[in-house]
């Protein structure tokens, strides 16, 4: 393997033939980077002078993994339409079968980095999500955009909302069975939050089981499940398929939700830091185009295609500009739809986002004892680094790694005090 093109300066300065000043002032300014040569460029020409000074990508070609949902859509964008190349790097786009499967490709090395659920990084972190393992977060990729879909032979015995499904599973006993796509995950902790808000306990009344996103419509077309938690456009696919219809979206439950990240091990981000950061000003470039709505049908047309999505394009198109139908005559505009950056509102690593999944890790009986939730946060999520990229693409960055939201239940998050806020909810394990 090549040396990294530093040492090979470093080497070169030491040799007896550099004997001019001017040879010397050469190779010492290509070595200075960002803390001497990039603190005097300004602020607007400095990601040219990023991708070609000494602080270009470590990696020339990263590889990233996804999953086949609408949220995929930002690392495909960013490869699709050369934002990589910029930042000096080629995204290796790899689509995965499971969210299993991802995980195993980042601790493993295979995938340098991934489209994945922000509760899945946590949970490796904590080794309650399969091998143990240092992980990061370098940003968020979208707010919103999930939902619960509920089977139509429900719909027949008339339990369309939380509430009447409450008052099915108690009048009629048998086992229900509700679908989500990893133990860890965002969709299993929107879907047990969202049961629970309804006095269902995910974890004694129901029965819940994990299924990869691209094949929850299968699974329920056949019977294996009542209800399942997933991304779009799997929720909207039920529909159109007409075997079920929306009861929930995420956004109900928690308004500019975090979801996926693009996550990768502490390895990669300790080793490669140029390289993850130029990931992050690509998947940035990417995000600000998907959230013009003018550009939001052809995303929609890039995505459908069966190296991504594969699924019919008005499927996804639709929620993805914000028109749904829930499957039962109700049609709205909805504001809350899925967001990719909204001037970095959405993409800001919120220490409070990331303590949160471990406040419902330890709901859930999957941590037993409550970790430090705000030293995990700081350990994973990479706020220096994203704060870096952010400046170089002008998207703006909040001044508090903290935010409040209030949830389905009532309830007010705000990272304040998380271990009283696990230990607070009446339906738990």
């Amino acid at each position: 393997m090549d040396k990294p093109k530093q040492e090979i300066i470093i080497a070169s300065a030491n040799a007896p033939e550099l004997n001019s000043r001017r040879d010397f002032m050469k190779k010492t300014g290509a070595i200075l980077g960002a803390a001497g040569i990039m603190s005097m460029v300004p602020m607007g020409t400095r990601s040219a002078a990023w991708a070609a000074g000494s602080d270009a990508p470590e990696l020339k070609e990263v590889n990233v993994g996804f999953i086949p949902l609408t949220d995929c859509a930002s690392v495909v964008i960013a490869s699709v339409m050369k934002f990589d190349e910029k930042y000096g790097i080629k995204i290796n786009l790899s689509k995965e079968a499971s969210w299993a499967a991802v995980r195993d490709k980042m601790v493993n090395g295979e995938l340098h980095a991934a489209h994945v659920l922000y509760g899945l990084v946590y949970g490796v972190q904590l080794g309650i999500g399969g091998q143990k393992k240092d992980m990061s977060v370098l940003m968020t990729l979208n707010n919103n955009g999930q939902a619960i879909t509920l089977s139509n032979q429900l719909k027949d015995k008339g339990a369309t909302t939380g509430a009447t499904l409450k008052k099915l599973v108690d009048s009629e006993k048998r086992d229900y069975t509700f679908a989500q796509t990893f133990p860890t995950g965002t969709h299993a902790m929107w879907l047990y939050y969202w049961l629970a808000s309804h006095d269902i306990n995910p974890l004694s009344d129901v029965k819940t089981i994990t299924v990869p996103p691209p094949q929850m419509v299968a699974n329920m077309r056949i019977g294996n499940m009542d209800g399942f938690c997933v991304g779009e456009p799997w929720n909207n696919r039920a529909i159109y398929d007409k075997i079920g219809f929306t009861a929930a979206t995420t956004q109900d439950i928690w308004k500019d939700h975090p979801e996926k990240v693009l996550g990768s091990t502490a390895e990669f981000t300790q080793k490669y830091p140029n390289t993850a950061r130029a990931l992050i000003m690509a998947v940035l470039e990417a995000s600000k185009y998907i959230d013009d709505m003018a550009n939001r049908r052809k995303v929609a047309e890039i995505i459908a295609d069966k190296s991504y999505v594969n699924c019919p394009v008005e499927v996804i198109d639709q929620r993805l500009e914000g028109k749904y139908e829930d499957g039962l005559g109700k049609k709205w505009n909805d504001p809350n739809y899925m967001k990719f950056c909204n001037d970095g509102a959405v993409n800001f690593p919120y220490l409070s986002d990331g303590m949160w999944f471990l406040t419902q890790h330890k709901r859930w009986g999957l941590l037993k004892e409550d970790p430090d939730y705000l030293a995990v946060a700081k350990k994973i999520n990479q706020i220096d680094l994203y704060k870096q990229a952010a400046s170089q693409v002008k998207v703006s960055v909040p001044k508090d790694a903290m935010r409040t939201s209030k949830l389905i239940d009532g309830t007010v998050w705000d990272g304040k005090d998380p271990k009283k806020y696990a230990a607070s909810f009446k339906v738990r394990a």
